[in-house]
């Protein structure tokens, strides 16, 4: 079944992208986390702007990419079952959404790297899809996934140290727009055609008169045979 299909594929990509993030953590880990500092938002440098796609991908730490993984991977297979490339230009969006409201909006020269703003934008968007879409297996999706993750929105509250509430606070923005811009288009209700009545087939009418009723073979009938004699004088 396709639905089966695309969940697999969900369940690929997502493992792919874990296993990314957790290969680029041994190595950012093993250079002192210098990743962080190369390729996380820098806010308001124009020329670190291109980071917003970079930084999702860096974490600060062991315990930062652990508290990440389970949800990005249930979120991020639950926003993607629809299709890949939905959820490719889901990604987009929240990516640039929370990255802009981080590079815009954060203070200081305090680097912001880590992939919860894709979660929160995964989040935001598995919860509206349904709505969205107007697909009652969708909508029960995402009252399943805020009756599990809907704790995480503590953690998008101002005063939270070390935590980029901005990011947090764009990713869902960023989910939900999606969840309205990749909305499934409506079908178009099939046009009817006009109802056509076909003659029906009926002998011949003549010209003054009631329709005629010609012998089988185009034989004349008895009464005219016996007229045609009469006046040959038989």
């Amino acid at each position: 079944m396709m639905t089966l299909r695309n969940l697999r594929n969900a369940l690929i990509v997502m493992g792919a992208f874990l296993a990314l993030i957790w290969i680029l953590q041994v190595f950012n880990a093993a250079d002192h986390y210098q990743l962080d500092q190369h390729y996380g938002i820098l806010p308001r440098n124009v020329g670190r702007l291109s980071d917003i796609f970079t930084a999702p991908f860096l974490h600060v730490s062991w315990a930062h990419i652990e508290g990440n993984s389970v949800p990005l991977f249930v979120l991020g297979v639950a926003a993607a079952y629809r299709g890949l490339w939905r959820f490719l230009g889901l990604s987009l969006i929240v990516a640039i959404v929370s990255g802009l409201t981080v590079w815009f909006f954060e203070g200081g020269n305090i680097v912001t790297v880590g992939a919860s703003g894709l979660i929160f934008g995964y989040f935001g968007y598995v919860l509206v899809r349904g709505i969205f879409d107007r697909n009652w297996v969708d909508i029960l999706i995402g009252l399943l996934a805020g009756a599990m993750y809907y704790s995480i929105l503590q953690v998008a509250i101002p005063g939270t140290p070390g935590v980029s509430w901005l990011g947090h606070i764009g990713g869902l923005v960023g989910g939900v727009l999606a969840g309205y811009l990749l909305r499934a288009p409506r079908g178009a209700r099939p046009v009817r055609e006009p109802a056509v009545r076909k003659p029906v087939a009926g002998p011949p009418r003549s010209a003054s008169g009631p329709a005629a009723s010609p012998t089988p073979g185009g034989s004349q009938s008895a009464d005219d045979l016996l007229r045609d004699l009469k006046n040959m004088g038989f």
